[in-house]
């Protein structure tokens, strides 16, 4: 770990296996944790909840069926908060996820995988086959939420149709997350976060003027955006179950979550035929607005967005006059000399060092932030404050470092409990104890391959 960091730390006590199961039987966890003290913040970070009843979700369980995050990382949010997570993964080799990514010691977890299955219990169960259906639906009638993520017609060719699920629990939420959802004649198409950027015309954003589109990061941020939609629908339809009794299905598309994020281009498109091209750096509605580089090889970002904010940064630059009416201090006249005023730019922060650059800008209340690599967010006291890297203990690895928690609930904070659990690891716990299926039975089904 990086000198100097001190996230927020998180440990978790796990019981021994009983004879016979497939891998340790989970217990609740035993947690504890610490937030570094803030830094000149008025309202200091509440201290994480020990105690899975105070968080609003408490009660609530949810079953995870999907494989890697696009709907799986919902029900991660909803763990966060105190929901129960069950994730039901096929018996030889679970979720694709724990493959996916940067291997660890343990075998079965990658380091994506740890931190975004954390607060799940891990139970094996083959949908393919009509005895694990038959399981499966058991679980579904003790269940709040099911989450999955296949291509649309795959859970009604195991027998798991919405009527199906319906009939067992009328009051079951399904969250049904896929590449364009599940309606349309694209519904059949494979789907992943990449293919989504590229549908809904983010990518035709990414990258320079004339050159090739770009990745626009390499996170799959479509997973991440769907899952968050997914996460405010499921709760809506809890808040709609609260008052009739009654269950809904949730439909989202991974590239309809990420084209609602794109601001106005639909509507400057749909009434000016206007089509937005790549900018780099750069913006259409504001100069200087980009990326700069000082003059010690890092980066900054600034953001002009007004005639003040510009007033600002001419008298970091202690060159005022830029900012006079008649040259650069009004929006039109320096969007029609951009490349003029972000040249002024470019030549003043390549005469600073970044530290330099951010003092000035900072002095003079400019938007101006560092470009920053995750080493430097290790080191960050605002991180650091704000207890934005959680440390957390992951059986068969060690302690790992996560993104924590967001959003920060005064009363009801969220909190890291476990991370991506072991393949299996709550299985004859959720038979035997949840399903009351005798040892015999589940020793018959582990026989069998079922689980």
């Amino acid at each position: 770990m990086a000198k100097g960091v001190r996230p927020t730390k998180t440990t978790n006590q796990t019981s021994s296996v009983p004879e016979g199961s497939e891998s340790a039987m989970s217990t609740e966890p035993e947690v504890t944790a610490s937030v570094d003290e803030p830094r000149n913040d008025p309202m200091p970070m509440p201290e994480p909840a020990t105690n899975r009843d105070r968080l609003p979700l408490s009660g609530i369980r949810v079953i995870d069926v999907g494989n890697f995050l696009a709907g799986p990382y919902a029900a991660s949010i909803l763990g966060e908060f105190g929901a129960e997570v069950l994730k039901v993964e096929h018996p030889i080799g679970g979720d694709p996820m724990r493959r996916f990514g940067t291997p660890t010691t343990r075998h079965d977890a990658t380091l994506a995988w740890l931190s975004e299955a954390r607060n799940r219990k891990s139970a094996t169960i083959d949908l393919r086959q009509p005895e694990g259906v038959q399981l499966f639906l058991k679980l579904v009638a003790k269940s709040d939420i099911l989450i999955e993520n296949f291509r649309p017609g795959t859970m009604e060719e195991w027998g798991l149709s919405w009527p199906t699920l319906q009939a067992v629990n009328p009051g079951l939420i399904m969250l049904r997350v896929s590449g364009y959802g599940q309606t349309g004649p694209y519904r059949r198409r494979s789907g992943f976060a990449h293919i989504a950027h590229a549908f809904s015309g983010l990518s035709y954003l990414a990258g320079f003027p004339g050159e090739t589109p770009v990745l626009p990061g390499t996170a799959p941020l479509g997973d991440y955006i769907a899952s968050l939609f997914g996460a405010v629908g499921v709760l809506i339809a809890l808040r709609h179950k609260e008052l009739t009794g009654r269950g809904q299905l949730i439909d989202v598309g991974i590239y309809e979550a990420v084209f609602r994020i794109l601001d106005e281009i639909a509507p400057a498109y749909g009434l000016f035929g206007k089509i937005r091209e790549r900018e780099g750096a750069g913006s259409f509605v504001a100069v200087p607005h980009g990326h700069f580089r000082t003059k010690d090889g890092k980066w900054v970002a600034i953001a002009c967005t007004t005639d003040k904010m510009f007033e600002r940064l001419a008298e970091a630059m202690e060159r005022p006059e830029l900012a006079a009416p008649e040259l650069y201090g009004d929006q039109r006249k320096r969007l029609a000399a951009r490349d003029v005023v972000n040249q002024i730019t470019i030549e003043w922060v390549g005469s600073l060092t970044r530290d330099e650059v951010m003092r000035r800008c900072l002095e003079k209340e400019v938007p101006v932030g560092p470009l920053n690599s995750i080493a430097d967010m290790f080191n960050d006291e605002h991180f650091r404050a704000r207890g934005n890297l959680a440390r957390v203990e992951a059986e068969g690895v060690g302690e790992v470092v996560v993104p924590n928690v967001i959003p920060t609930l005064s009363e009801t904070p969220g909190r890291v409990t476990n991370l991506g659990p072991p393949l299996g690891n709550a299985t004859y716990e959720v038979l035997r104890e949840l399903l009351d299926i005798s040892a015999e039975e589940i020793k018959q089904l582990r026989a069998r391959k079922i689980i």
